[in-house]
C-alpha cells in the first residue's frame, strides 16, 4: 500500500510539473467577466479517454474561480486506460490546472467515482494539496448542507453486475466515437454539437426509469443522514430539482454535456453549461428553472 501511494504521489508531481511561476500568474490571470464563485462542482471528465471535453474544461476553469472545488468522481478514466493508454497535453494541463488550483489556496476534494476507484485506496491523503475523500459535506453560505458523493454505490448495475457495467462502457465509449465522426460532419455543414448517446438514452423508457430511481435513491440517503441536499455525478445527466424535500443536484459530465455545478457567494446554486463558440466563450444556465 505504501508503495503504490508513493507512486502516485510521483505521478502528481509528474503532471503538476512542479511550481512554474509562469504558469500560475497565468492561472491568476482571469478573463474580463470572469465570475469568482464560492463553489465549483464539476464530475465526470474522463481524463484519458478521447471523449473527455478537456480544453472546454480548461477554459471553463479559467472563467471561473471559486473558494472550493469538488471533483465528484471519473476524473480519470482507469478503465480505458488499462485498456489502452491515452494522455494527451491537454489532458496533462487539466491536472495541471487543478494542482494549481489547490497550490493558490482553492480547496479541492477529489471524491473518487467508479472509473477512478482505485484512488479509493487513498482516501484521508493530499496529494499536491487535493484532498481525496470518500465522500464530504459541503455548508453552502445560506446555511444549506450539501451531501458531496459520486453516485456509483446507488447504481445496482456497478454494484451487482460489474461485469455488465463495462460491457456497457464499451458501447458507450463507441457510441461516442460515432458521435464525434457525426458532430465533425455536422460542422463541415455549418450545424451545432449534437450528442447522439443523449438522443438514445432519451428515447429508451428503462434508461429513464433508471435515471429516476438513481435520484430518488441518492436524495433518499442524503436525507437519510440529515442533509438538506446532494450533489452528485455519475448518471452524465445535469438536473437539479427537489425530491421528496430533498434538493437533488447532479453536475452532469464533461464528455457531452459541458455541465458544472456553481455555488455564487450568496449560497445560490445553478447549473451552468459551457460553450465554447469561436472566437468567444459563454456560460449559461442549463434550464431557467435551474437555479436555486
Amino acid at each position: 500500500m505504501r508503495a503504490a501511494f508513493d507512486a502516485l504521489g510521483d505521478w502528481t508531481a509528474h503532471v503538476g510539473g512542479g511550481q512554474d511561476p509562469a504558469a500560475d500568474a497565468a492561472d491568476d490571470a482571469h478573463p474580463p467577466g470572469h465570475r469568482h464563485l464560492r463553489a465549483v462542482f464539476i464530475s465526470d471528465l474522463h481524463l484519458g479517454t478521447p471523449g473527455c471535453q478537456a480544453e472546454a474544461l480548461l477554459d471553463f476553469l479559467k472563467h471561473h474561480p471559486s473558494d472550493h472545488l469538488y471533483l465528484v468522481g471519473d476524473i480519470v478514466d482507469g478503465w480505458q486506460l488499462r485498456r489502452r493508454w491515452f494522455w494527451p497535453q491537454a489532458h496533462n494541463d487539466v491536472v495541471q490546472k487543478l494542482l494549481r488550483r489547490a497550490r493558490k489556496g482553492c480547496r479541492v476534494v477529489f471524491v473518487p467515482g467508479n472509473h477512478d476507484e482505485f484512488a479509493r485506496a487513498f482516501v484521508g491523503h493530499s496529494f499536491g494539496g487535493i484532498e481525496v475523500a470518500e465522500d464530504t459535506v459541503h455548508t453552502t453560505a445560506d446555511g444549506r448542507t450539501l451531501w458531496v458523493t459520486h453516485g456509483d454505490y446507488f447504481d445496482g448495475v456497478i454494484q451487482c453486475a460489474k461485469w455488465l457495467a463495462y460491457v456497457g462502457d464499451n458501447l458507450y465509449e463507441f457510441t461516442l466515437k460515432l458521435n464525434r465522426y457525426l458532430n465533425t460532419l455536422r460542422a463541415r455543414m455549418g450545424l451545432p454539437y449534437w450528442s447522439l448517446s443523449a438522443y438514445l438514452k432519451g428515447k429508451v423508457k428503462k434508461a429513464l426509469n433508471y435515471v429516476t430511481d438513481f435520484e430518488v435513491a441518492v436524495a433518499a440517503e442524503a436525507r437519510r443522514r440529515g442533509h438538506g441536499g446532494v450533489v452528485c455525478g455519475h448518471i452524465h445527466r445535469a438536473e437539479m430539482r427537489e425530491i421528496d424535500g430533498t434538493l437533488y443536484c447532479n453536475d452532469g459530465d464533461w464528455v457531452e454535456s459541458r455541465t458544472a455545478l456553481v455555488e455564487h457567494m450568496d449560497g445560490r446554486l445553478e447549473l451552468v453549461q459551457w460553450h465554447a463558440p469561436a472566437p468567444q466563450r459563454a456560460a449559461s444556465p442549463v434550464a431557467a428553472e435551474a437555479t436555486v
